[in-house]
């Protein structure tokens, strides 16, 4: 069995590894300053004061209002509570919710619930190219429209939603807009405000981070956003979450943020090099082409296609190297890829794909490596 040492990690976007930075601010939450961030001896007080910061860090990240920021256990939680609670509080409104067939599981098995419970879900279609159409999602609103909830960044093919005209149409029709952010965050530039998001979830392990923690932005500022209590006991997180905090996750968030935040463009410059040279290079390996639109993905990012091939036989045989065929979450489903298959993908194809997430930690030399391996292992085929 290969040790950890030699293992190639080209999937980053199911979990990224914890920048030794992070783990040397939140060590202290784990060791020596323990306390409870709600009691109120000067302990507990040092504690809160972190949480504070951490606060501020993770909204000046987003260009958001602290107050505005609730601590989750990770970006499945935060769209729980924003989903439901926004089908709670605006039914009176309506019971509309449109939404987009490549979202993650934590979105469409939250709409499939709530269309048990009477709410109308519309999911729009994407193109090949992994995009909606506008049109389209203008044609779907309606009066009733309480919600349209669309993915920042899909985390199978790194396909970037134009979010800004997304939201415009929305509030156009009186309804608020969400985005699962939990791939953008922390990769590239989000400002709340200019995009005109209302609600947004984000995942500390997808961003160097430990995993357990996250955030939910809800706007209060400019169009306040009202969610109900979805955790009772203490009213701690706006009344909205309550349970005592996980400081040392969140000081790890919030550090995680803010080394976002100062090396975002040169991480994007150095990883999309990396990620540009691997692609280039495997797609000269007949048989073999990128899922979703190039120009529109996001920069560490790419869902290469080996057709002929099974994806699990080839994750198989590369005993040295992490990548995917899907997302980290469904991984035990024997089925294609949802993601591919609203693409236009046979099953075939889809199951013959295997996605590459490169990281912060990643070098040329693990490029070079992976392309001689993938190039020893398939089996070319003729499109």
């Amino acid at each position: 069995m290969n040790s950890l040492e030699n293992i190639i990690y080209f999937d980053n976007n199911a979990t990224t590894p914890i920048d030794k930075r992070v783990l040397d601010a939140m060590l202290p939450f784990l060791t020596t300053n323990f306390a409870n961030p709600s009691s109120t001896h000067h302990f507990g007080i040092t504690a809160n004061e972190a949480v504070k910061k951490a606060r501020t860090q993770v909204a000046d990240l987003i260009g958001s209002d602290k107050n505005e920021i609730i601590f989750t256990s990770g970006s499945t939680e935060a769209i729980n509570i924003a989903l439901k609670g926004i089908a709670e509080n605006y039914s009176a409104k309506g019971k509309h919710i449109i939404t987009v067939s490549t979202e993650h599981y934590a979105v469409l098995d939250t709409c499939k619930h709530l269309g048990s419970r009477g709410y109308e879900v519309t999911y729009l279609p994407v193109s090949k190219d992994g995009l909606i159409d506008l049109q389209e999602l203008k044609n779907s609103l309606r009066g009733d429209t309480i919600l349209v909830c669309v993915m920042y960044v899909n985390n199978e093919t790194g396909v970037i939603q134009p979010i800004k005209e997304i939201a415009s149409l929305a509030h156009e029709a009186g309804a608020l807009f969400m985005t699962d952010a939990t791939q953008a965050a922390g990769k590239i530039e989000i400002d709340v405000d200019t995009l005109g998001i209302d609600l947004m979830s984000m995942s500390g392990h997808k961003m160097y981070a430990p995993k357990g923690v996250g955030a939910l932005y809800v706007r209060q500022c400019m169009n306040r956003v009202k969610i109900p209590a979805y955790i009772h006991g203490g009213g701690h997180e706006q009344g909205v979450r309550s349970g005592t905090l996980n400081v040392a996750g969140i000081v790890a968030l919030a550090e995680a943020c803010e080394i976002a935040q100062q090396e975002m463009k040169q991480d994007a410059e150095r990883i999309s090099a990396l990620r540009n040279e691997l692609e280039n290079e495997l797609l000269k390996i007949e048989g073999t082409f990128v899922n979703g639109k190039t120009e529109s993905k996001i920069f560490n990012t790419t869902n290469i296609c080996f057709r002929g091939n099974d994806a699990n036989v080839l994750i198989g045989r590369m005993k040295n190297v992490a990548v995917s065929n899907g997302s980290a979450c469904t991984s035990a489903v024997v089925e294609p890829s949802h993601v591919l298959t609203a693409m236009g993908l046979n099953g075939d194809d889809a199951f013959a794909s295997i996605r590459f997430s490169l990281g912060r930690m990643n070098t040329l030399q693990e490029v070079k490596e992976v392309q001689t391996i993938i190039s020893r292992t398939i089996i070319p085929t003729l499109i």
